[in-house]
């Protein structure tokens, strides 16, 4: 297939928080009681605030001189349909960029981080100083991509859900679930507050939340295992004994066919199992 050359560039972005919030209080004012009630800073959101529009528009300035371009609210993305000429430029987070991806149907999207001290950027590959050469790569056909495979949940209705990061399998309020799962030919009933099944690119995002809690806990409970030793010979190390330290926390790296399922809060009871807590599931 021929490549299609790029004529508009589309830029995508979501409302600043103070943004919203003057959206919902009608006045900065009003805004400013209402976070300052709660124990928040005005300051940091105006700053932060300030910190995205002069991203933004050093981002359009420099997009002006290569090619025409426009700029959307995420809230028009289900609506929007994007075209073969397009180039979409996400700037924001990286929640953003997943939200996105759902509908740039294989449109090369470059990603850039608004705000570099205030957020990872860990699908943020780029910033307002250097999207520009990612642009004319684009535009040249001389470019590399970084693709993601989607996550499906199929229900049995036929309705289906893509997901880029992450599917949460769960009560949409604060109970528990009852339900049998089944992993690596065994079955077992279960209840909790859910699933949350990760993609690879989803895996530094909700799931890492749940690695965090729980070697939290773990260490927090559980004695530190001593420093061990080992012998070596002698001709490799002046002493004999070599200090091996304790291992590091383990996080699998997902490939792009494998998923990671992790099972929320489970309940062990007379009736209730929690031998299945977590498992990679691999592309069939």
């Amino acid at each position: 297939m021929k490549p299609v050359a790029k004529e508009y560039a589309i830029i995508v972005r979501s409302k600043t928080r103070l943004e919203s919030l003057i959206e919902r209080f009608n006045t900065k004012a009003q805004t400013k009681f209402y976070i300052e009630s709660l124990g928040g800073f005005y300051e940091d959101y105006e700053l932060e605030h300030e910190i995205f529009y002069t991203s933004l528009n050093r981002l359009q300035t420099q997009l002006s001189k290569v090619i025409k371009h426009k700029t959307i609210d995420r809230s028009f993305l289900p609506s929007y349909i994007f075209d073969q000429k397009n180039i979409i430029i996400v700037i924001g987070q990286d929640g953003l960029v997943a939200n996105t991806a759902k509908y740039s149907k294989g449109i090369p999207m470059i990603a850039v981080n608004p705000d570099q001290q205030r957020y990872d950027g860990v699908l943020l590959p780029y910033n307002p100083d250097n999207f520009i050469q990612a642009v004319d790569s684009v535009m040249s056909q001389k470019y590399s991509v970084r693709n993601v495979r989607f996550a499906q949940a199929s229900l049995n209705d036929g309705q289906s859900l893509l997901a880029f990061n992450d599917l949460f399998i769960g009560p949409t309020s604060h109970i528990s679930a009852r339900y049998k799962i089944t992993f690596n030919g065994k079955t077992e009933e279960q209840s909790s507050s859910g699933l949350i099944i990760s993609t690879a690119a989803g895996s530094t995002g909700w799931l890492s939340s749940i690695f965090n809690m729980a070697y939290g806990i773990s260490d927090t409970f559980e004695p530190s295992e001593p420093l061990k030793t080992r012998k070596v010979p002698q001709k490799k190390l002046k002493n004999s004994d070599e200090i091996i330290a304790p291992q590091k926390h383990y996080r699998p790296k997902l490939s792009n066919e494998e998923l990671l399922f992790a099972v929320r809060e489970p309940f062990k009871s007379i009736r209730t199992q929690a031998d299945i807590v977590a498992g990679i599931i691999n592309q069939k």
